[in-house]
């Protein structure tokens, strides 16, 4: 009897802990509709969020970066509806800024360029998904990255490849082994509520703080959690 009663108090603290994620969500969803509110571009770009998808959290964040810091260079991780948001700025919001997007999956590609038609300064590149190593631990990888990508840039989305159960995406600690001090960079981690991306992240972090660079976090939760580093210049990204 005590063992049933323990399952039914552990079955509802999880129902709300997850409702409280739900509002969360909701409350993203009301915000981030108001902040691209007379951007008639995104306003009409329809987009399908949540799930496997960004969160609403995500693009909120998205938005404010791009609007607020407007980048340059970025980097993105996954083919998707943050893709077609980032696109859909770069032809009519930041006319001077260049987005490449790594996909694991040819066929997806296809299938995306055949729906939306993405900005002449949006390069898009599949590298088939690789399983590497880091600490005796298997993660997915996009193969022959590092041959790929041979500049910094000034944002870096997460989205991508798919999760692993430890050090999920750390192909973006390869590529940010090349930043110094002397760089300026925001970065986005997507799914950060899971174990994996924890810990490619705590692995970042020990990277910036052994190499001197000065950093500033900052974690957005809904239904998912968002976590976001950046560098000096990027600082206020804790009060979007």
């Amino acid at each position: 009897m005590i063992g049933k009663i323990k399952e039914i108090l552990k079955e509802f603290k999880n129902k709300q802990k997850y409702i409280v994620k739900q509002n969360d969500e909701l409350l993203w969803a009301s915000v981030f509709h108001d902040s691209i509110r007379g951007k008639k571009s995104l306003e009409e770009l329809p987009l399908n969020i949540g799930r496997w998808a960004g969160s609403y959290a995500l693009f909120y964040v998205l938005n404010r970066i791009l609007n607020d810091y407007q980048p340059k260079r970025i980097l993105e991780f996954g083919l998707g509806e943050s893709s077609k948001f980032v696109s859909t700025y770069l032809d009519n919001y930041l006319l001077d800024s260049e987005h490449l997007i790594l996909e694991q999956d040819a066929n997806w590609a296809t299938i995306f360029e055949n729906k939306f038609k993405v900005s002449s300064r949006t390069s898009l590149k599949v590298l088939p998904l690789l399983k590497k190593k880091y600490k005796e631990f298997e993660y997915n990888g996009y193969e022959n990255i590092e041959h790929t990508i041979n500049s910094n840039f000034d944002l870096y989305i997460i989205d991508g490849p798919f999760g692993s159960p430890n050090y999920s995406r750390f192909d973006i600690y390869n590529l940010a082994e090349k930043l110094t001090n002397q760089d300026d960079f925001i970065i986005i981690m997507d799914d950060y509520h899971r174990i994996g991306e924890r810990q490619t992240t705590d692995e970042l972090l020990s990277m910036f703080e052994a190499k001197n660079i000065k950093i500033y976090l900052a974690v957005y939760k809904g239904l998912k959690s968002v976590m976001i580093i950046a560098t000096e210049k990027y600082k206020y990204i804790s009060s979007l």
